[in-house]
């Protein structure tokens, strides 16, 4: 499975089996958050059977159960951070799916388990990513028209093929109680804006990361340059 296919297979999972992670794919996964961390500036950790953060009966919004696996996403604090923390973690999500394991972005509804994790100087939690073979595959969150989350600067009618397959794939993207509050701006030089727009849920800073990993990964990292 490439990481384009992991993109539209990948959808939210909150019930999963007993079964153990392979030693294989859980060092795949630590190369990438070795990765992630050393590129990204930030102190992702992958937690491998440990029942208690997700433990029945604490938490009723989610409905989470037999969570033994995840990600702590640790960074400095900041909207900086949580966008990096957005990016690469959707890198750690696409992973997973193409190693056959399903996943959820959690923001609230887990608990801090002293031991599991360190954190260093003033970095936070900022969330976690759940982890493991879910019992379903989960289901496509309605999909809007992709019109309304982009402009083209100059007024033009005419939008190039790779901007629409990144914003297709951006539609895609996993976004806190699927808010999708994000824009995306076409410059006439090739550059493409990506802006996080007002919410009271919060989050938007990760889902912007998120977003525009996938919108990168379709439209192809040579055919544009990030609005600086």
């Amino acid at each position: 499975m490439t990481i384009l296919e992991a993109i539209a297979a990948r959808h939210s999972v909150r019930k999963y089996s007993d079964q153990a992670l392979e030693p294989e794919k859980i060092a795949a996964l630590r190369g990438c958050v070795d990765h992630c961390n050393a590129e990204g500036n930030l102190h992702i950790q992958l937690v491998t059977d440990e029942p208690k953060s997700f433990a029945a009966g604490l938490w009723k919004y989610g409905q989470f159960a037999g969570v033994r696996n995840y990600f702590v996403m640790a960074a400095e604090p900041g909207k900086a951070a949580e966008e990096r923390i957005g990016y690469y973690g959707e890198k750690l999500v696409l992973l997973a799916q193409t190693l056959g394991l399903n996943t959820c972005w959690v923001g609230l509804t887990y608990k801090k388990i002293p031991g599991t994790f360190t954190l260093v100087g003033e970095e936070t939690v900022h969330c976690v990513i759940a982890l493991g073979y879910g019992l379903n595959q989960g289901v496509q969150h309605p999909l809007k028209p992709v019109e309304k989350f982009y402009e083209i600067a100059d007024g033009s009618s005419s939008v190039p093929d790779w901007f629409l397959a990144g914003m297709k794939a951006a539609l895609l993207a996993p976004t806190a109680i699927n808010q999708q509050k994000f824009k995306f701006v076409l410059y006439p030089d090739g550059s493409v804006q990506a802006r996080a727009l007002f919410s009271l849920a919060g989050y938007t800073h990760i889902d912007l990361g998120i977003v525009k990993y996938h919108f990168e990964t379709a439209a192809g990292a040579t055919n544009f340059h990030w609005f600086k």
